[in-house]
Parts: structure tokens; sequence; C-alpha cells
């Protein structure tokens, strides 16, 4: 019988984790601008008893949720680490150390040891500015019409690779790495570019921001493994490649939970039931 659930009330999504009757862990979203739903969700399961919360929207959500028998609060960090632990365990992954970056609205990036944690750095750059620099240049602000567009995408015409510098000369690095995101248009002032082609672009600059940032801690604390998570990375296979070959490229282990978008919510559900 289901008694507690694990809630992440998310800048964009609220995310939902509960063990079924069989003991299967289940898994549910929600907008997190209209959180009415979760609550309409709640009177459908009336044998909740025990609700985990964590998340930026945690305020707002007690607002709606304020009838329920008990919530109890813990900090997101907290919940993520202890969700991604038991991820990487499900999943397979026998790991004591990682850099562990959470790319939501904007990007968190945690260092775990030993099942400890301690925030090392993060950016504001994540989902939020892809679809907000998405939204200004095209038009569209709908997040899986932006992936979807940005799949079918070429780079290669707006951002400024390192062998357009070294024209027939040998590079120093690796020729098709990026040397300027969007600086070929400013060399060119090319301004008319098919949409699919700057969305591909913008979600290039973030992913490539993101994980010089996450080798940079990785290589400071001298870890192998950099688990990517946050449900930006949620069907969305593009920006996945991006940032795996860059780590691959600089010696790391790049690592994409299956339920990548879901830590803090299963951490707030273990926390309930520990």
């Amino acid at each position: 019988m289901l008694k507690s659930i694990g809630i992440d009330a998310g800048g964009t999504l609220t995310k939902m984790a509960y063990f079924n009757e069989h003991g299967q862990l289940m898994l549910e979203s929600f907008p997190s601008n209209d959180l009415q739903l979760v609550k309409e969700w709640l009177k459908q399961h009336p044998n909740v008893e025990e609700i985990g919360l964590t998340g930026g929207r945690t305020e707002q959500l007690r607002e709606q949720l304020e009838t329920m028998k008990s919530i109890e609060y813990i900090v997101e960090f907290e919940a993520t680490l202890k969700g991604v632990q038991y991820l990487l365990v499900k999943e397979g992954h026998q790991i004591d150390n990682a850099i562990i970056t959470n790319i939501g609205t904007g990007t968190s990036i945690h260092y775990m040891e030993n099942g400890q944690h301690v925030r090392v750095g993060g950016t504001g750059v994540g989902g939020g500015t892809l679809v907000g620099l998405a939204t200004l240049l095209t038009g569209h602000s709908d997040f899986k019409e932006i992936t979807k567009l940005a799949s079918t995408g070429v780079r290669e015409n707006i951002d400024l690779l390192v062998r357009d510098i070294y024209q027939g000369m040998d590079t120093p690095i690796a020729g098709d790495l990026t040397a300027s995101n969007f600086g070929k248009v400013g060399i060119t002032a090319t301004t008319e570019h098919p949409q699919a082609d700057v969305l591909a672009t913008v979600q290039g600059l973030v992913g490539e921001v993101i994980t010089t940032l996450s080798i940079q801690f990785a290589e400071q604390k001298e870890t192998a493994y950099i688990v990517y998570i946050g449900s930006t990375l949620t069907d969305n296979e593009d920006l996945q490649k991006v940032i795996a070959n860059y780590t691959i490229l600089k010696k790391h282990n790049p690592i994409f939970l299956q339920d990548r978008g879901y830590a803090g919510a299963v951490g707030a559900l273990l926390n309930m039931n520990k």
C-alpha cells in the first residue's frame, strides 16, 4: 500500500517518486507552473500519509498540500545526492567518488566521495539558458520542440572551429573543437541561419560550458567519473552527445543515469524511508 512519496518541486518540473505495492520505483512529473495537479494526484491516492519534500518551490507546494498529514523537508543538495547514490547502485555503477553535475534550470556541481558530498561550484548556464536563448533567437519556447529541432541542426556555419582559425595548417588541438561559440557569425556577418542550426548551436554552447566546468572540477578532485543528471538531459540525446564527447576527449568517464531527472525526488523518498 502506497504510504510515502518523495517530491522535488523544481523551477520547471515537479518530480515525484514512490515505491508501488511490488516494491518497484515509480516516477512521475508535473509542470511546476501548475502545482494544483500535484494536489489532484494526491486526492486520487488517499493512502499517502507522508511526503518527503525538496526543491526551490517547496513553500509554494506546501501551501497546496497544507492538509496532508506529514510533510518532511530535506535540503535539495542532500536529497539529490541520496538519490544519485541509490540510482548509481540500482543501475549497476560501482564508484566511490565522482563529480555530480546537476543540470536543471541552472547547473550545480558537487563532489561525492564515500557517501559524503560538497558543493564545488556551478553556473547559471543550464536548461533555463537553453530555453531562454532559444526563445529570444528563434521564438521557440517549448523544451521538447527545441530539442527536437536542435537534433536536426548543424553548428558548423555558426560556431568558429579550431580548424577555421588554422586554415591549411596543422592544428595544436583537435580541429573540430569549438574555438568560439557563435564566433563565425561575427566573421561572416551572416545573420540568416536555419532555426534548427541556431538551436543546435545554443545547445552546443550550453553543453560545452557545463562540461568544461565539470572537467575542471574532476581534475581538481582527481576523479575519473562525472555523473550528469537533471531534467534538461531527459529525452535530449543531442545534448548528451555534446557532453559525452567532450568529457571522453578530456579522458574522463561520463555517466548518464537512466532516471537522471528524478534524483531529488528519489532522495526525498528515501529520506522518509530511512
